[in-house]
């Protein structure tokens, strides 16, 4: 979810819905499924400055596999371009919960995600057996989703990216196991 806010205002909101998932989060899930996980998971500490996003995945299939999240820059064409991402975080999946991955953004505008569940662990997409996901969450088809679809905008402080996991139902078929959220 994208906010359009004044800079002061949107850190205060975004230090008040951070701060309002983990009051939350305590009766709503396990504690292991809030705790924000990555090697720099400092950056979206409360009161952290930014700039930084904290990425929290959901629609897991199952546990099993590696978790990567990769950031790309605010040119479409480099957009999923072998080579072009600017930065890449890939972590073990968690036993349960949604995953809360913290990344350091180079600069604060827009950008893009990808996700991947691998779950074969074989470093690259598999179709038939892994997960994919994107900031934005667009609705996906065969082909790659358009970079303004998949596009968010850092401001200061830490921005919220929420990025839903899709899985191949069926032959042609690529979406949500589960409800997205607002």
């Amino acid at each position: 979810m994208v906010l359009k806010r004044s800079n002061a205002s949107f850190r205060g909101l975004v230090r008040s819905l951070i701060a309002a998932t983990a009051v939350l989060g305590a009766f709503s899930a396990p504690a292991a499924a809030q705790t924000i996980i990555g090697p720099e998971a400092a950056a979206c500490a409360p009161g952290a400055r930014g700039p930084a996003a904290l990425v929290r995945i959901y629609g897991f299939k199952d546990r099993g596999g590696n978790l990567r999240v990769q950031l790309y820059s605010d040119n479409p064409d480099e957009f999923l371009a072998s080579g072009k991402k600017l930065k890449r975080i890939e972590i073990p999946t968690t036993p349960s919960g949604d995953m809360n991955i913290c990344m350091v953004l180079p600069r604060f505008g827009e950008f893009s995600m990808a996700v991947l569940h691998d779950r074969d662990m074989n470093g690259r997409l598999s179709v038939s057996k892994d997960g994919v996901g994107f900031s934005g969450n667009p609705k996906l088809g065969l082909s790659k989703p358009d970079y303004e679809d998949a596009m968010f905008v850092a401001r200061d402080g830490v921005t919220v990216v929420d990025v839903i996991l899709n899985y191949r139902q069926g032959l042609l078929t690529v979406k949500p196991l589960v409800a997205r959220r607002d």
